[in-house]
């Protein structure tokens, strides 16, 4: 059990030359500390990279863009220059293991094509082994047709949300595991149920994409000490093909390109001689099979020295130090404490291996990083970088090996790093994101199919504290859609005055408005320089804008509200919100809200020409010569470059078909019709949309999520009121074909029925069944029917001609 009774060692704050530009939270100290760079030229920065042997997720996305901001604030506010090293692990247990399976099950699918009795009983055999494995309280050599039943009743409370013990305790990451376990052995007895009812029917290649996970580690246990192992593109094919989808995608989520990227098959010399010398310095022993393991108890015996820095408290929590040194290495009876932790593993058969003083080996995954820092950035580094997750056992073990790398002997010991800086985890709808329970949106997933992008899910990060957990619910969702929105409008305003200048002279409101300018500037100094804290420098933009909304527009002045715009467009690429865009370029606004600059030159010029139109077809003064010189100032070229070309013709298309209607002396409506259609088709279809505005020039702009749902619901709500219409057309029809109906009986008619005996000449009852004279009260009540039927009836037979 981890145990908070040990705390931190002392943290050796450095000590400044001049006034520290901001505070950082540092995870060394757990408190927010002055940012005091080694150097005040240059700050040193080693990020903790990929392990490539899956595609990156949405977590990983939070990690790597909240370093991403992080590092453009540190860069590009507070103007430090900086060197930001990462490094791509690609040689890992992970990874031997998914490059292994994988291997296999390609060998083993090439030689069975088809699905063949053997292919069934090794999948069988893979089924039963992985449920023994991992569902254990399901019966032994459980019947694959028998699996979704036995399951439904073994595993019935986790399935429904709740703990495996079936107490009132919340599920967590083991009811995570359970149910993982729980499809991927149901996808396989699926498959085996299939096959088994018709082979024919079942695809082969549909047969291993259902069974692999099942298949993949029954293989390795089969045959994976038996691969050639020197054959190292068994491992590369797997790493070189994922770190390029991994780059790829930070490229997507608009995440700055490392200056360094150092990868751990380049660095087998420097890992060699790095591991020497911890073993010179006596901090390390070598076991029998020619594996290294760090010593903790011989580390913590020298002064200054501090074991688990980031995290005293775990550091004999067995789960993560088991974690920590991977699936394929076996607890050694060498040992001599449970906490020492491999620096060079001795490769077994099936593993990968490089030589060394010691035997065939690899580095442990751990003593990467700490090489590859030390090797770029030296014996001291300003800021080491990372999800939350890795601070211990990986972080701590780091720190532990460049400090016994680097031990001078002193007694205040070594400090590799002065600032650690760890990402929060991000959860959706309260469920951590994870490879290993599978429960993960890949980045490309979520960027290819329009459930984000870059930039929304740039600002729900910004949102959140850089060092905080980030739960992304619709409600965050529906907050980051509307700061966008909020700074979507703006920027369109701004940029219309900067094509329109209006002229306006200054006002008290305008003095206010730059008042709000200096407020809002040193609220995000402020904020920024606590530790990042972009969350409330996000509401200083926000508010900067409401302020602006606020004011009467004809009383603040152009250079003002530019000087605003061009203050918020400069802060908002900082933060990387505008793709590429330099921060200090002096241009207005991110990314778009313009319209393509290939359309620039012919839509504002058919906008200018239909405003000018509609103000004097409203005005129904709109004559020939009026039109004529309207038209005369914009002509299409005939050669454009392709991409101008739809928009040169919608250009041409209408002042063509204003010609028409002046030619033909057509009414106002119609020159007004013809705009709309111009707006609401012509420009609509590619993506442009004018927004017409009382007293002003419409405004032009890019059609965007917002407008399409508020046409979709106008649509929908045009749709309805039709539906509605031919409903009351349509009931209104049946009623009145029910009346004539009822109208083909005359009224001399009527009233025979058994209900009566004796009717007077025009066909009224006077006596009921019984002989009997009706009651006034009823005669009278049956006249007024009487009446009622008599002009049905001649309706009906109006009806018939």
């Amino acid at each position: 059990m981890a145990t908070t009774t040990r705390q931190q060692p002392p943290w050796q704050a450095p000590q400044p030359t001049s006034t520290p530009k901001l505070k950082v939270y540092n995870s060394l100290t757990r408190s927010k500390n002055d940012f005091v760079p080694l150097k005040e030229d240059g700050v040193t920065w080693y990020s903790c990279g990929p392990t490539v042997y899956d595609d990156a997720h949405l977590g990983h996305a939070r990690n790597y863009v909240s370093i991403d901001i992080l590092r453009r604030i540190v860069s590009n506010y507070f103007n430090y220059p900086l060197q930001f090293v990462q490094n791509v692990t690609d040689v890992d247990d992970k990874i031997i293991l998914r490059g292994r399976q994988q291997h296999l099950l390609e060998s083993f699918s090439s030689e069975h094509t088809t699905l063949d009795t053997e292919v069934v009983e090794l999948a069988t055999k893979a089924f039963n082994a992985y449920v023994q494995k991992n569902l254990p309280e399901l019966p032994a050599d459980l019947k694959p047709e028998l699996f979704d039943l036995e399951a439904n009743k073994t595993y019935k409370s986790v399935l429904a949300g709740k703990s495996l013990a079936g107490d009132n305790a919340p599920a967590g990451d083991t009811e995570a595991k359970v149910k993982m376990h729980l499809k991927t052995a149901g996808s396989a007895a699926g498959a085996l149920v299939e096959a088994a009812k018709d082979s024919k029917a079942l695809e082969v290649e549909e047969f291993y994409t259902q069974t692999q996970d099942a298949l993949l580690p029954y293989l390795d246990s089969l045959y994976g000490s038996k691969i050639d192992a020197s054959d190292h593109s068994i491992f590369t094919k797997l790493t070189q093909k994922y770190e390029a989808r991994f780059m790829e995608d930070m490229r997507n989520l608009n995440v700055l390109e490392p200056d360094v990227i150092t990868r751990v098959t380049e660095f087998g010399p420097q890992i060699i001689k790095y591991v020497e010398k911890i073993l010179d310095n006596g901090f390390a022993y070598v076991t029998s099979d020619g594996s290294i393991y760090f010593d903790i108890k011989a580390f913590e015996g020298k002064p200054g020295n501090h074991y688990a820095r980031l995290e005293p408290w775990n550091r004999n929590d067995q789960s993560l130090l088991a974690d920590g040194e991977g699936a394929l290495l076996k607890k050694s009876s060498e040992k001599k404490s449970d906490g020492d932790f491999a620096i060079w593993k001795a490769s077994k058969p099936g593993e990968p291996s490089w030589p060394s003083p010691w035997g065939p080996g690899r580095p442990g995954w751990h003593i990467e990083c700490s090489v590859m820092a030390s090797d770029v950035l030296g014996a001291n580094i300003d800021v080491h970088s990372g999800g939350i997750d890795l601070c211990f056992p990986h972080h701590d073990n780091e720190l532990a090996q460049a400090e016994a790398y680097w031990s001078t002997g002193k007694p205040e010991g070594h400090q590799w790093i002065r600032y650690f800086l760890h990402m929060g985890h991000l959860s959706i709808s309260g469920s951590k994101m994870s490879k290993s329970l599978k429960n993960f949106t890949t980045i490309r997933d979520a960027l290819g199919t329009g459930d984000f992008n870059a930039r929304g899910l740039r600002i729900i990060f910004l949102l959140g504290g850089w060092n905080q957990g980030v739960e992304i619910t619709e409600g965050l969702r529906k907050q980051a859609t509307s700061w966008e929105r909020y700074l979507d409008n703006f920027f369109r305003k701004a940029l219309d005055v900067q094509r329109h200048p209006t002229n306006n002279a200054a006002t008290d409101q305008d003095t206010q408005l730059r008042e709000a300018l200096a407020t809002a500037q040193s609220t995000l100094h402020n904020a920024l320089s606590d530790s990042f804290d972009t969350p409330a420098a996000m509401i200083a933009i926000q508010k900067l804008v409401t302020e602006y909304n606020a004011t009467d527009r004809t009383s603040v002045t152009d250079d003002t509200l530019i000087d605003v715009a061009k203050w918020i467009t400069r802060i908002v690429r900082i933060f990387g919100l505008d793709g590429t865009a330099d921060p200090y370029n002096s241009t207005l606004a991110w990314s778009g809200v313009e319209i393509p600059e290939a359309a620039k030159e012919f839509i504002y010029a058919a906008s200018r020409e239909r405003d000018e139109v509609r103000a004097h077809a409203i005005a129904r003064d709109l004559s020939d010569e009026t039109l004529n010189t309207i038209i005369s100032k914009d002509t299409a070229t005939k050669l454009q470059d392709a991409a101008a070309v739809p928009y040169a013709e919608v250009l041409t298309s209408f002042q063509e078909s204003l010609k028409e209607l002046a030619q033909r002396k057509a009414d106002p409506k119609e020159f007004l019709d013809l705009c709309d259609k111009l707006r609401d088709i012509s420009l609509w279809d590619l993506g442009i949309y004018l927004e017409d505005r009382e007293g002003l020039h419409a405004l032009v702009r890019p059609v965007d999520a917002e407008l399409r749902a508020a046409r979709e619901q106008k649509e929908e709500r045009e749709r309805a009121k039709k539906d509605a219409k031919a409903k009351r057309e349509a009931d209104e029809k049946e009623k009145a074909a029910k009346r004539l109906e009822a109208g083909k009986v005359s009224e001399r008619d009527y009233f025979r029925t058994p209900e009566y005996s004796v009717w007077d000449e025009d066909g009224l009852p006077t006596k009921d069944a019984k002989g009997e004279e009706l009651p006034k009260s009823k005669a009278k009540k049956l006249k007024k029917e009487w009446a009622q039927q008599k002009k049905l009836h001649e309706e009906w037979l109006a009806s018939q001609g």
